[in-house]
């Protein structure tokens, strides 16, 4: 049975088909997987306080119902140093339609995967596992599993993929932390099962994970419009 939280948040996202990226890190926050520190803001004043108290750098992404891919409209900027900067962000921002706030959020780093979800109309909704950012697209690198996912799944699907000499450090290279992307996957797995029948696709990438964390740096939620 979905949380109190959980019907809330899905609910206020009907109207645009899909959940805006900070109810979509809240969801994921309350199902157990971790995401960056995060404030959504609707005012500079309280974007530059947050900045300031978690520290620069911060990234800060566009908020509105009409930027589902905020990157094609340049609504990502990373790295952003100081005050003046945010605000010069949050000024071009505020010009888009339907501006709703911005999302800023710690810096993470580590190496870059993606989870994702989508739903088969025979076989109901399967997870997928690669690399993330655009070498998922280059190289293609990537395992399915129908859900729910068992730990030996998960296990199958980090040793088969091309790239899991990377996951366990590779010349030089820091290992992930196997342990927490294996919670990461199975607490998105019951996350995905709670959803069934109410979201389209779910895509997490990139998953930052380094030798201490897992971090969800971008989320997308695509609702069923047939619902």
């Amino acid at each position: 049975m979905l949380k109190k939280e959980f019907k809330s948040i899905i609910k206020a996202s009907m109207e645009y088909g899909w959940v805006l990226e900070p109810e979509a890190k809240r969801l994921l926050s309350m199902s157990g997987i971790d995401v960056p520190k995060f404030l959504w803001a609707r005012s500079l004043k309280e974007a530059a306080r947050f900045a300031g108290g978690i520290g620069y750098p911060v990234a800060a992404k566009l908020i509105s119902p009409k930027a589902l891919h905020k990157s094609d409209v340049h609504g990502v900027v990373l790295g952003i140093n100081s005050d003046e900067e945010l605000a010069e962000t949050f000024g071009r921002f505020s010009s888009f339609e339907g501006f709703a706030g911005i999302l800023v959020e710690e810096m993470v780093s580590g190496i870059e995967l993606m989870v994702g979800a989508k739903v088969d109309y025979q076989f109901g909704p399967v997870i997928l596992l690669g690399l993330g950012g655009t070498a998922v697209e280059i190289y293609k690198d990537t395992k399915l599993r129908m859900a729910p996912l068992k730990k030996v799944d998960v296990e199958s699907m980090l040793k088969g993929l091309k790239a899991h000499e990377l996951l366990n450090g590779y010349r030089g290279t820091q290992p992930v932390n196997l342990k927490k992307l294996t919670r990461t996957l199975m607490a998105f797995s019951a996350l995905v099962m709670d959803l069934e029948g109410i979201f389209e696709s779910i895509d997490l990438n990139p998953v930052m994970c380094s030798t201490s964390r897992c971090v969800v740096a971008d989320a997308r939620i695509i609702l069923d419009k047939s619902g």
